[in-house]
């Protein structure tokens, strides 16, 4: 527990809060107030031993003060008085009265529900964007109450999803172990191979704690791969310059040297065999031989040299091999195929017979890394793995398998994301590394349910493996008429359907179809109200022109504002809410949230007012009360508040703080409930403690089994394996969703039906993503010589410090935020020098910015760092700075699977001024 008092003096109070600006979060720390000024940010020392980095907080969270008293504030309701919305329009906000803007937004959201909440395309009326991967949601207070009680809602208007966050991780991480994200178990691990993640700067304070630690105190050892030397980089032990985007080149061939240029013994052989499909037997098409009378995959059992099902007792499964069996193969629709003797080899064969080509020598001339690069470091996997060892966690003997692999967004997006989450995963199933002690572990879950915990939704399913909520493809229930407009559950069996799943669908197709429809498909509409919140996506998506062509066209913009910015330009009503230190909501921590925020305890943090709010700015659960008293919706907004749609149910097996559903309750009152049953959930219905309790402790937890932060022991004591090597579900999904598609008329989504595959097809994805973008955009290959990437900064990540000087300040402390970064070497080429302005230019369009020269860069690659070019935005406005997004086009072409592409473009370079 926290302590928010000090006997400093009568003037001085320190009050307790949080930071979660950014998914790195929480990080809980202390406001100091003097005569009620809020005048500094202090660690929370009374977490030490609760908070991972026992109570430290990260750079953003030291610019609230100046957030709060920024003087670009918004702090009045404004409405639009220009009609016309245009980069180039004046908006014309002019200050209205709260009653005045919510007023208006009632009367349009009233409109919508009586025209009917769907429009004539099956599309809800009423969409919303959120940013910060869910971080919003810490901030908003009860607003998710308020869309929960509204009915159907679009949330596919995306603001990064999908090229910003790592996409293909989150699907494929939460199929195979239950990880939203990856992770190493750092403070076990003795050596990671990184492909791109940027740790050290998207990791927060507590990415930065842990790995410190791990190389000061492990002698933790980490290879850096990634075509720029990020500041990850540079705190690691090596640096590999790849080529961009042939990340999956260099971890085939890392297999290739663990599967064909060591002993097997060197692999974890009884993991393989016991907690993998590897000994599955795969029948002539494709599909897994079973057993005619219960339908479970076939092992062959050297015991009984006889084959049976997967799960008999006391079986010796064979790794290899090839084998003459009797069975049912089970295809795509329910197709059956009867097999007497046929010939049939292990899923591990098939994985033999795949990676066998993919040798060093081959990846060096795709990758541009020495052949002895990849080799070494496959086998200084293989040295660190430690197969064998054990560790005791709470009593109970595990695997220790301290070695992991992580990749960044990029790497894990768009064409060849599938190979690379494969391919990591797979290299932990070979040593028993996955979701062990000091191996690759899983953090959260975000579309399988329950979400309270991995392990709850880890439920068996028919064929060993965790069962999964594909989304359905099979002709009776195919979702055949997308319910929102990026088609998630049309498209993307993966995607499942969550309340997060809207967000990780292909994001960008909603944008799209804005500018044109895709054939056999609904009718584009734009949404009746469009709100958003902690976003600026016509600063942080893909192609920012065209989005903010869409958004100049959607009739009723509400914008919760903090100051002016481009997305908000185009707004038909501003509203100011409280921010950081302002605004009351109580939020869960602790558990394993995500990388590297692996707490030994759980419970709940208090954001509450340590300054009085600044003009008119309002609490957001006032904002949403009041827009649901007057939308009509008032007693299932109390209802779903009841039910913990504010993040804790008010109602438990020994407690009940309910609210009463036919009256609009306070900000106080909502969250004096909330606590009492925060109290009440950590204590089993033993304590309730009030708001009162909670501003002055700040936050209470209990303990948090270090147990769960693995999957293994879950899945040993329900008898369930990890669906590696071999991906017959997805073979098999990938098949009935392609006939329902082409059934449908839509060949617009072929490309992307080719990568459901039982093992990744390798490509040349660099060359791929080049031959994509000129073919639809025009241009000679010769004209676009360079990859130009961008890279995660601590300072700005999730773009809500932008408009605060002292950050400003501290970023210009870390190389590249000034500018494009540009090998010396090919600046020379092109007559360049440091801080010349520059032309980049993708095939889509131009951008202009002053050149960092740094020898920590391929000489084919340009970086630029975060995401700027803002125009409206205060003091961002002025940095001069560039950023890549206006340069990517929105291509289906560059669309993978999942719904993600990478944020990478082929440009070129030239010379238009001097230095500053």
């Amino acid at each position: 527990m926290g302590t928010a008092s000090s006997t400093e003096s009568p003037s001085v109070k320190r009050v307790a809060g949080y930071c979660y600006q950014c998914v790195a979060g929480p990080d809980l720390f202390k406001v100091k107030v003097e005569d009620g000024v809020a005048t500094a940010i202090e660690p929370n020392f009374d977490a030490e031993g609760v908070h991972p980095a026992d109570g430290r907080v990260c750079v953003k969270a030291f610019g609230l003060v100046q957030k709060t008293y920024n003087p670009n504030r918004v702090l009045t309701p404004m409405k639009r008085t220009n009609p016309k919305k245009g980069r180039d329009e004046d908006p014309g906000f002019v200050p209205i009265s709260w009653d005045e803007a919510l007023d208006l937004i009632a009367d349009k959201l009233n409109t919508v529900r009586a025209n009917g909440l769907l429009d004539a395309s099956g599309y809800p009326r009423v969409a919303a964007s959120f940013g910060g991967g869910g971080t919003p949601t810490a901030y908003m207070g009860t607003f998710p109450a308020f869309l929960s009680a509204w009915g159907p809602v679009d949330l596919s208007f995306g603001s990064g999803q999908g090229v910003k966050c790592t996409h293909s991780e989150h699907l494929y991480g939460e199929l195979w172990h239950r990880a939203f994200t990856v992770c190493p178990d750092t403070p076990r691990t003795k050596y990671i191979v990184s492909f791109g993640s940027n740790i050290e700067a998207s990791g927060g304070v507590c990415g930065v704690w842990r790995h410190a630690e791990a190389r000061v105190e492990q002698g933790v050892k980490r290879v850096q791969v990634e075509p720029h030397l990020s500041v990850t980089g540079g705190c690691s032990a090596e640096w590999v310059p790849i080529k961009p985007k042939t990340d999956p080149a260099f971890m085939h061939a890392m297999i290739h040297v663990m599967l064909f240029e060591n002993a097997r013994t060197r692999l974890d052989i009884d993991f393989l065999k016991h907690m993998t499909a590897s000994p599955y037997l795969v029948a002539p098409n494709g599909y897994y031989l079973r057993d005619p009378d219960t339908r479970k995959p076939l092992v062959w059992d050297l015991k009984r040299a006889a084959a049976v099902p997967f799960d008999t007792a006391d079986t010796d499964p064979a790794l290899e091999g090839c084998f003459a069996a009797n069975g049912l193969e089970l295809g795509a629709d329910g197709e059956r195929f009867e097999h007497t003797g046929v010939s049939v080899s292990t899923a591990f064969g098939k994985l033999l017979e795949h990676e066998r080509e993919f040798t060093p020598e081959w990846a060096a001339k795709v990758c541009d890394v020495p052949a002895g690069t990849i080799r070494r470091v496959a086998n200084e996997y293989l040295d660190h793995a430690q197969i064998g060892a054990t560790i005791e966690i709470e009593g109970r003997t595990l695997p220790l398998r301290p070695v992991a692999i992580t990749l960044g967004k990029t790497v894990n997006n768009g064409w060849g994301g599938y190979d690379c989450c494969w391919a990591r995963t797979l290299m932990a199933c070979l040593v028993g590394a996955l979701d062990v002690p000091g191996g690759t572990i899983g953090t959260t879950v975000r579309l399988n349910r329950p979400a309270s915990d991995r392990q709850s939704s880890a439920k068996p399913g028919p064929d060993g493996f965790m069962d999964y909520p594909f989304n359905p493809t099979d002709k009776e229930n195919w979702v055949s008429r997308p319910q929102i407009r990026n088609a998630n559950r049309t498209l993307v069996p993966l995607v499942a359907n969550s309340a997060w799943s809207a967000a990780l669908g292909p994001t960008h197709l909603a944008w799209m179809q804005q500018r044109h429809g895709f054939e056999n498909f609904p009718e584009p509409t734009q949404p009746d109200v469009w709100f958003f919140y902690r976003t600026n996506p016509v600063i942080s998506f893909w192609d920012t022109p065209q989005v903010a062509e869409a958004v100049s066209k959607f009739p009723f913009v509400v914008a919760f504002t903090y100051t002016r910015d481009e997305t908000n330009h185009f707004a038909d009503v501003l509203l100011p809410d409280c921010t950081d230190l302002e605004g009351l909501q109580l939020i869960r921590i602790g558990g394993t949230k995500y990388v590297e925020q692996f707490w030994d305890k759980q419970g709940f943090a208090l954001r509450q007012p340590a300054v009085v709010p600044q003009g008119e700015t309002r609490d957001f659960t006032w904002i949403t009360t009041e827009l649901a008293r007057r939308t009509g919706v008032l007693e299932n907004y109390n209802k779903a508040i009841n039910k913990g749609a504010a993040g804790v149910p008010l109602k438990g097996a020994n407690y009940d703080y309910s609210l009463p559903l036919d009256q609009a309750h306070s900000v106080e009152t909502i969250w004096d409930a909330s606590c009492r049953a925060a109290s009440a959930e950590l204590t089993g219905g033993a304590e309730e403690h009030g708001l009162d309790w909670w501003r002055e402790h700040g936050f209470r937890t209990i303990d948090y089994p270090r147990l769960q932060w693995y999957l293994y022991p879950h899945l040993v004591d329900n008898g369930m394996r990890f669906e590696m090597p071999y991906q017959e579900r997805i073979l098999r999904v990938g098949t009935e969703l392609g006939r329902r598609l082409h059934e449908a008329g839509i060949q617009w989504w072929d490309r992307q039906l080719g990568e459901y595959r039982a093992l990744p097809e390798f490509h040349d994805f660099s060359q791929l993503i080049k031959d994509a973008v000129i073919a639809n955009l025009g241009g000679q290959e010769e004209d676009f010589p360079f990859w130009l990437l961008t890279a995660r900064s601590m300072q700005y990540a999730w773009g809500g410090n932008v408009s605060l000087q002292v950050v400003r300040g501290a970023a210009a402390n870390v190389a590249g935020h000034r500018g494009v970064i540009m090998n010396p070497a090919s600046a020379r080429r092109l007559g360049i020098e440091d801080g010349d302005l520059i032309e980049v230019r993708s095939p889509l369009r131009a951008t202009r910015g002053r050149v960092v020269l740094r020898q920590g860069i391929r000489p084919d690659t340009l970086l630029m760092i975060g995401q700027f070019d803002h125009w409206v935005t205060p003091t961002a406005k002025d940095f001069g700075v560039t950023s890549m997004n206006s340069l990517v086009p929105m291509l289906l072409d560059l669309t993978d699977a999942t719904g993600s592409a990478g944020d990478i473009v082929p440009v070129g370079v030239k010379r238009v001024g001097g230095g500053q």
